[in-house]
């Protein structure tokens, strides 16, 4: 399977745009390229089953952040809001910028 080049990447700041966390924001903790989803801190959390692995260590359940699609997230602007991005050749190099302000990303 391919995978497919996107313009966020970890630790942007994202607000969720649809979904049951629709309006919440937090930051990109990990990306699936090919699965097209992206895990943010503190959003979409779900119970899961934990087996203790070692001696001394705790079972249980526990709260981890699942995957949100990648269409259901959008970038924040630190001026402007949520935003979608452009890319900008500056010189030698690619740079993302905000398509409502202009500001480097």
């Amino acid at each position: 399977m391919e995978t497919v080049k996107y313009k966020l990447k970890k630790d942007d700041q994202v607000t969720v745009i649809a979904g049951k966390e629709k309006g919440k924001s937090g930051k990109i903790l990990k990306i699936d390229r090919e699965k097209g989803k992206v895990v943010v801190a503190g959003l979409n959390m779900v119970k899961k089953a934990k087996k203790p692995r070692k001696q001394g260590d705790k079972g249980g359940i526990v709260d981890i952040e699942a995957p949100i699609d990648i269409s259901n997230v959008m970038i924040v602007c630190k001026k402007c809001g949520p935003t979608r991005v452009g890319i900008e050749g500056d010189g030698d190099q690619k740079v993302r910028k905000c398509k409502k302000c202009g500001e480097v990303l």
